[in-house]
């Protein structure tokens, strides 16, 4: 987590970029994580450059020869702002453009229409001196410094996307526990969020994929796929998977829930936090999405969508709106009803609302299911998340109370679950009384509150304190006259 004095710096280069007149926060990210990019191509050059010389191997670099001026190393040191601002909007930044041009990955694909927009050689130097005094060569710095920069989005999508907290996506992850053969789809992907931290999970329980070739050209090649309809949102996404070290991450420019997305029993594992707010035309959205639930609502055909890409197996994580757990419509009845009799639903974490502020208010649960095509549903779980770690106000400032580390441990744990009662914080909920509740999944529903018997005093004992109370007032104000009188 970005704290204190690297805080600071990171703060005082955004104010460099507000200051020159680039004020939206979208534009300061991309604008900073190029000059990012830029600076961390020149320490991988220079690790294995080293690395080379101590095996006495050739080295054949990203850089070429007569293109060394284009490091990062190399142009800092010019005494000119001016001729730094010229190599580096002239040269530099038509180079990382086309850098991955001749393999067509997600970073090239997404490169074609960027756009170096610092304005002034003496903001430059300002940007690139602030940059240069960050510890960029560790990858979880990059990945917390990306994640707080991202945190400077306040306000939501067109679509109603707005950023999945940090906290919330690594939650997350850990219940499903993403293994070396997965292959991982955010079908709204935004920013990457949950790829970045299902590859850092991958890298943190199962580093030694890397050591076995198959599974290493997986996780850079065939193991993360991401989708989203807005272009400078996919070149951040590119940009942040390759930042957080996956050479090849699968993102695509496209509309998940139209007729041009195909996909098909393809992936394993779906992590996602797709829009709330989006209606839909029927015309708009593929007709397999709507044989399952006829609705022109996005939150629901996002839910048709999962179970449609998902292999049988796969596994589903996902944040979805308080109103699909209980809407009455005979949509989000069909979802739910496909849902549980005919796949496998395992947990249902109710979040607070406060959760996804200052973005939004809304009250959200978090979904977790298996695709089986055979049912399997036979007791879910709820759990009433109460804290998250943080304040539920706008602040959101960081407190003791957290229930995610314990949602983690009692979910690894469900044997011993069962027992628990409907007045704690968790508990099971066998399918037959769901189904019985017209499939309704809101905790309230199910959860029983304790009520403890209140014992007051008898109405005469309180009119007599009341008294005592009134003329023990009335002494104290004689006395504060007769002071006032002296």
């Amino acid at each position: 987590m970005i704290t204190g004095e690297i805080k600071n710096k990171v703060d005082r280069i955004w104010e460099t970029f507000w200051t020159g007149g680039i004020t939206n926060p979208l534009t300061v990210i991309e604008q900073f994580t190029y000059l990012l990019f830029i600076k961390s191509l020149d320490e991988a050059e220079t690790i294995k450059e080293k690395e080379a010389e101590v095996l006495g191997i050739p080295f054949e670099g990203i850089f070429p020869e007569d293109k060394q001026h284009l490091r990062w190393h190399r142009f800092k040191q010019l005494g000119s702002p001016e001729e730094m601002y010229r190599i580096v909007s002239d040269e530099v930044f038509p180079f990382i453009k086309n850098l991955r041009g001749k393999d067509n990955s997600a970073y090239s694909r997404y490169m074609d229409d960027a756009m170096f927009l610092i304005p002034t050689a003496n903001m430059l130097v300002k940007i690139v001196e602030g940059i240069d005094n960050l510890p960029l060569h560790d990858r979880d710095f990059q990945g917390d410094l990306y994640e707080y920069l991202l945190s400077k989005i306040s306000t939501s999508g067109t679509n109603g996307q707005f950023r999945t907290p940090r906290h919330i996506i690594q939650m997350m992850v850990e219940l499903v526990k993403p293994t070396p053969e997965d292959i991982i789809i955010d079908p709204a992907m935004g920013s990457a969020g949950f790829l970045v931290a299902a590859s850092e999970y991958l890298r943190k329980h199962h580093s030694d994929l890397f050591l076995v070739q198959g599974l290493k050209e997986h996780y850079h090649n065939t193991m993360f796929y991401g989708n989203d309809m807005d272009r400078t949102m996919l070149r951040i996404g590119a940009m942040n998977m390759m930042l957080h070290g996956v050479d090849h991450p699968n993102i695509d420019y496209r509309d998940s829930l139209s007729e041009m997305n195909k996909d098909k029993e393809k992936y394993t594992l779906v992590l996602a936090n797709p829009p709330f707010k989006g209606s839909l035309d029927y015309e708009a959205v593929s007709n397999d999405l709507l044989k399952i639930a006829k609705t022109k609502k996005t939150e629901l055909l996002f839910l048709s969508l999962f179970i449609r890409i998902l292999k049988p197996g796969g596994r589903a994580a996902v944040i979805v709106p308080d109103g699909v757990l209980f809407g009455s419509s005979q949509a989000h009845k069909a979802i739910r009803k496909e849902i549980i009799d005919h796949h496998k639903l395992e947990a249902i974490i109710s979040m607070p609302s406060g959760v996804f502020k200052p973005y939004a208010g809304v009250s959200t649960a978090v979904m977790i299911f298996t695709k089986t095509g055979a049912g399997g549903t036979d007791h879910v779980w709820f759990y009433d998340m109460q804290a998250d770690g943080f304040s539920l106000d706008d602040k959101r400032s960081p407190i003791e109370e957290n229930d995610i580390p314990d949602i983690i441990a009692r979910f690894n744990n469900l044997e011993a679950e069962k027992e628990r009662k409907r007045t704690e914080q968790s508990f099971f909920v066998p399918v037959e009384e769901i189904r019985e509740n017209d499939y309704d999944l809101s905790i309230n529903k199910y959860k029983e509150v304790e009520y403890e018997e209140v014992e007051y005093e008898a109405p005469e004992v309180i009119i007599e304190k009341i008294e005592k109370y009134e003329r023990e007032i009335i002494q104290g104000i004689m006395e504060l006259k007769e002071i006032i009188k002296r």
